[in-house]
């Protein structure tokens, strides 16, 4: 699979939490041809079924993106927004973000407020617009936006906004298409909603009743500043989790995602998205919330190691 590409058209997508229509139906189109069934739920999920005699197995990886929503219009033509999200406003300052509609704009911080002292509040969204009215053709209060960064690779990583987890949903993609024998009934679930809450798994979950939950996430590699601060490494492969905020990974899933990895050496002509020579890591206690948290059924998580 080429990731670049598969990134690139996911992210051309308008995908914030609560309006993820156009990356569903867009990961519908790319899963069908190795699905049994898909179909978007209620909610928004899109669940790829892979029949199987065995258990039920449901692996999950959210789809949706942070992003911001317009609280208000102002006079001058600028815009207020509120966040969908872990939005930080030391992250977005002088990012560009793009509309459902195409409109596109840049976030910029109101004169006088320093930037140890901006919150969301004191930044705004310049569209370019001359005033209220001009605005107001453009985007409407309630309209959401997303960042428009560009998706690019080094020498030997993929740097793009949203791999937060857009990865994980390539990641499950790409696995869909290799799988050939298999006993088990399969279920792959991108799911809506987490960056508020983990709202559109536990549904999913509820209607599918797997005896089994694997959740795909992304999880925090060494940085430059702590490189203690990750447990696991960018480059090194998958990592399986222990626990992190949520959750507490039942041992015997655990046992068999580190059985699993180790394993990769042989099938690395196939899983190219784990390096073959490299030792699985564990990772835990990074803040990350388990799409599969509070679920009644043995539940474990692969996550891919990132950085900023």
């Amino acid at each position: 699979m080429d990731y670049l590409s598969v990134i690139e058209m996911l992210n051309a997508c308008h995908g914030p939490s609560g309006d993820e229509r156009q990356i569903a139906t867009t990961l519908k189109r790319l899963a069908e041809p190795y699905a049994d069934t898909c179909h978007i739920d209620t909610l928004g999920n899109l669940i790829v079924h892979k029949k199987g005699p065995g258990p039920k197995v449901m692996f999950a990886a959210h789809m949706d993106s942070i992003g911001l929503i317009v609280t208000h219009i102002h006079k001058e033509g600028y815009l207020s927004f509120g966040k969908l999200g872990g939005v930080h406003p030391e992250s977005i300052l002088h990012t560009p973000f793009r509309f459902k509609n195409g409109v596109c704009g840049v976030v910029a911080l109101r004169p006088g407020v320093s930037l140890k002292d901006m919150t969301i509040q004191d930044l705004y969204l310049d569209i370019g617009a001359k005033n209220e009215a001009h605005a107001r053709r453009l985007v409407q209060v309630g309209d959401t936006a997303v960042s428009r960064m560009p998706s690019f690779t080094t020498e030997t990583k993929l740097v793009s906004p949203y791999l937060d987890n857009r990865i994980s949903c390539a990641a499950m993609l790409d696995a869909l298409s290799h799988i050939r024998a298999y006993t088990n009934d399969l279920y792959f679930v991108f799911t809506v909603q987490e960056e508020l809450g983990l709202r559109g798994s536990k549904p999913a979950a509820y209607s599918i009743d797997p005896d089994y939950g694997i959740a795909v996430d992304v999880t925090v590699g060494e940085t430059w500043d702590d490189p203690k601060k990750g447990s696991s490494i960018l480059g090194d492969g998958a990592a399986v989790k222990i626990m992190d905020s949520s959750v507490i990974c039942h041992p015997d899933v655990i046992k068999l995602l580190e059985t699993l990895l180790w394993k990769v050496k042989s099938l690395s002509s196939v899983m190219s998205s784990f390096p073959a020579e490299q030792m699985p890591a564990r990772s835990m206690l990074h803040g990350r919330v388990s799409a599969l948290a509070a679920s009644p059924f043995p539940v474990g998580t692969s996550t891919l190691p990132w950085r900023w």
